[in-house]
């Protein structure tokens, strides 16, 4: 079993570092390798200049971009992950880079999981309809892909899981993970109330949505609505990563209601998943979510992560000390 013993507050990660870029608020900072030893960082609805000062949302005149990327390269994460630079504007601050569907009512498209295989790069993202009060209503999930390490996009129209008219198809929100024949997404419906659910597919497949299987009752089948839980909700934003020093998988995610950060761990992604042990709360961290473990360390007894909160709106990275019954 892995404890947690303490978290603290390594650095921010944007606000007044970020000027630089145009991103005076942002969220999420979904952490991948992009296989190339560059570390890839990407944040949601994004403002510059303008900015209001609390959550998303701001006025008109604010610079607003649904979504950036940018590049980091420090391996020292006592130091705080520092941005090197940004997939750019001609002005040289952050571009948006997944475009916004036009052939749909879409109010953002937001990044939820990134993964680099077999040369190329991975993004899993949301066409957002509208915020509800407790969550919100998607179009479809699909996965964007870049062929030179993160510095282009495009989103294949056949890469993609259209939500159901209920509004209850498993894979809206999910988190990429990989062992070495397999490509897996965890994956919730859209919001952060529901339990998560497994899919999987080769590695070469990944932007092929028929190629996908999906995990129900010990098996795999090919229709994501027979699905079962792997993890009980309430599961908000994910990620997942296998951590080879307590040889364990590990989740951080959102459990909106404990209003906490909290970590789980399981043997396979099957299961059976922990009860989540909180890392990051609102007392602490108030409005808190995200939770994106960094891939740079991933082989030793702490954990870094970056952590969301809605007010001061933007991205900081963290540290975990675990334990485990073991050492």
């Amino acid at each position: 079993m892995v404890h947690v013993l303490t978290t603290e507050e390594v650095a921010p990660v944007t606000g007044a570092l970020t000027h630089r870029f145009g991103i005076h608020a942002t969220d999420l900072g979904i952490l991948w390798d992009n296989g190339q030893g560059r570390l890839l960082v990407a944040f949601g609805d994004t403002y510059g200049v303008g900015w209001g000062g609390h959550g998303a949302g701001p006025p008109e005149g604010s610079d607003w971009r649904c979504n950036v990327l940018a590049f980091a390269s420090n391996r020292d994460l006592e130091t705080g992950l520092r941005l090197d630079s940004v997939v750019p504007r001609a002005d040289g601050t952050a571009a948006q880079i997944l475009e916004r569907d036009r052939q749909v009512d879409e109010h953002t498209v937001i990044p939820n999981s990134g993964i680099a295989v077999g040369g190329y790069n991975y993004l899993h993202y949301m066409s957002v309809r509208k915020w509800n009060a407790d969550g919100w209503d998607t179009n479809y999930a699909g996965i964007a892909v870049s062929a030179d390490g993160g510095d282009t996009w495009t989103k294949p129209p056949g890469a993609r899981w259209p939500n159901s008219p209920k509004g209850d198809h498993p894979f809206q929100i999910c988190a990429f993970a990989a062992d070495r024949d397999h490509v897996y997404l965890m994956g919730t419906t859209n919001g952060r109330f529901g339990p998560a659910y497994l899919g999987k597919c080769g590695r070469y497949e990944v932007l092929s949505p028929a190629s996908y299987s999906y995990w129900a009752d010990g098996a795999w089948v090919k229709d994501p609505f027979q699905a079962t839980p792997v993890m009980s909700g309430p599961v908000g934003e994910m990620s997942v990563q296998h951590n080879t020093h307590y040889d364990q998988w590990i989740a951080l995610h959102l459990d909106e209601d404990r209003a906490a950060i909290v970590l789980r761990w399981a043997p396979e992604l099957t299961g059976p998943w922990a009860e989540g042990q909180v890392v990051a709360d609102a007392k602490d961290y108030p409005a808190p979510y995200g939770g994106y473990l960094h891939p740079w360390a991933s082989d030793g007894e702490d954990i870094y992560f970056t952590l969301s909160q809605w007010g001061p709106y933007n991205v900081k990275l963290m540290r975990t000390r675990l334990k485990s019954d073991a050492s």
